[in-house]
């Protein structure tokens, strides 16, 4: 049996809500570091502020990825030659979101879900605010359009989660999947995969 390719990821983080999603995604790939080449990760200026009202820490700190400053465009990722195979905006704001519709890439999230897009490579925007209004339905579509995945943050229950955190996982599961990366998860006909 042939060995599973290790993909490159972005990791970016908006000052959306939603805190809790992006932890345990920094969490999951931890746990799937085999899979992985490189994590690189980018915060937006809010990302750390929401995450401290959220989560009520500065654990931010604790994960062992390489941190890109948002204005960094030396990034790797910020070319489609280092290609990068993937990149999960988590939570994605609908202002990142609508930035990225419409071709604005004025830091460096923008810029790597751009390259993402050009390059035909994987782009999810795990987006988490509700309800939506219409631009933001057009923005959706348009992202789509182009190749992006939006995976809203809605949670699934039929695998009677016992936790807020359990909840939240349901997301982060689908988001892996959605990666390629084998993990356990509940699977519908199977329990636990």
């Amino acid at each position: 049996m042939a060995e599973q390719a290790r993909i490159k990821l972005v990791i970016a983080i908006t000052g959306a809500s939603g805190a809790l999603y992006a932890r345990l995604l920094l969490e999951k790939c931890m746990e799937l570091a085999t899979q992985l080449e490189a994590v690189g990760l980018v915060w937006s200026k809010n990302a750390f502020t929401v995450w401290q009202a959220e989560l009520g820490n500065d654990d931010y700190h604790r994960f062992p990825f390489p941190v890109y400053d948002v204005q960094d465009f030396s990034a790797p990722f910020a070319s489609g030659s280092a290609r990068y195979d993937a990149m999960v905006i988590c939570p994605c704001s609908m202002g990142t979101l609508g930035r990225i519709a419409n071709g604005i890439s004025g830091d460096l999230i923008t810029r790597a879900a751009d390259v993402m897009l050009k390059e035909r490579r994987k782009l999810i925007c795990v987006i988490r605010d509700m309800p939506y209004n219409l631009i933001h339905i057009e923005n959706m579509k348009k992202v789509t359009e182009a190749g992006g995945i939006i995976c809203p943050a809605n949670p699934s229950f039929y695998s009677r989660p016992q936790s807020i955190e359990q909840l939240a996982s349901t997301v982060i599961d689908r988001v892996v999947d959605l990666l390629g990366l084998e993990h356990r998860t509940f699977r519908w006909g199977n329990e636990i995969d």
